[in-house]
């Protein structure tokens, strides 16, 4: 029991001195976030098409049905 202690004490020193180490690192990010920008972009335009065409259906179908 001990011994299994000691381990996962271990493990959790070495785990944090290994994620501050990682913290510290400058990673550049801008490549991704303008990825996402555009993806979110193009989604947008996606999401708007559908839409129109769904409220074009339904507009034909209402107008059709009072002719």
């Amino acid at each position: 029991m001990r011994k299994t202690f000691k381990r996962v004490v271990q493990g959790a020193v070495v785990g944090g001195a290994a994620a501050a180490g990682a913290a510290q690192a400058a990673i550049d990010t801008t490549s991704v976030t303008t990825a996402l920008t555009d993806a979110g972009t193009a989604a947008g335009v996606v999401g708007a098409a559908v839409l129109v065409v769904i409220v074009g259906i339904k507009a034909y179908k209402y107008i059709k049905q009072a002719m």
